[in-house]
């Protein structure tokens, strides 16, 4: 795991270096995507598709924890059709394409950016992808000034109250 980590650490993510490991290890591409997400810095998802739709899905911890995450097991998810994944959008065999995170996930601001990259596997009949995202923006961050202190955190004593519950002061 060390030597992963030293041939990754620094390193922009990308098919390339991910096929650099696959072959250095002897192991599939798809096992060294499993790994590395591991170690992902950032929030990261990787995954598969086939037939533009999703076949697995696979979060590392900080995207899962944030919400970023494709629940395949549950139902069937189609690939969004501006994403380079979707079969109309694949030109190369490689691509990285930047987009609004909301594309891939509707609970994410409007305004955050994702980076997509894919790898067309044509030998199996799939795209391979990684979805990355900035860091999360935390959930208690509100807009109105009016409800909150200058950090941006609501006190518990003051929800309370404006939520018509007794002063426990």
């Amino acid at each position: 795991m060390d030597d992963f980590r030293a041939q990754v650490d620094a390193e922009e993510p990308s098919f390339d270096l991910l096929r650099h490991c696959a072959k250095r290890y002897d192991v599939s591409l798809m096992a060294a995507m499993l790994k590395w997400i591991e170690l992902a810095p950032k929030r990261t998802i990787v995954l598969a598709v086939r037939d533009d739709h999703v076949l697995w899905a696979r979060s590392n911890r900080a995207a899962f924890i944030s919400g970023a995450y494709l629940a395949t097991r549950k139902m069937t998810i189609p690939v969004p059709s501006a994403s380079i994944m979707h079969s109309r959008n694949c030109k190369t065999q490689t691509a990285i394409n930047k987009k609004p995170a909301f594309v891939w996930f509707r609970k994410e601001p409007v305004d955050m950016p994702l980076t997509e990259i894919s790898f067309v596997a044509n030998q199996y009949g799939i795209t391979l992808g990684i979805l990355l995202l900035p860091d999360a923006q935390p959930r208690y961050w509100h807009q109105d000034k009016n409800e909150t202190d200058d950090t941006g955190l609501e006190s518990t004593i003051d929800l309370f109250e404006r939520r018509g519950q007794t002063n426990i002061r």
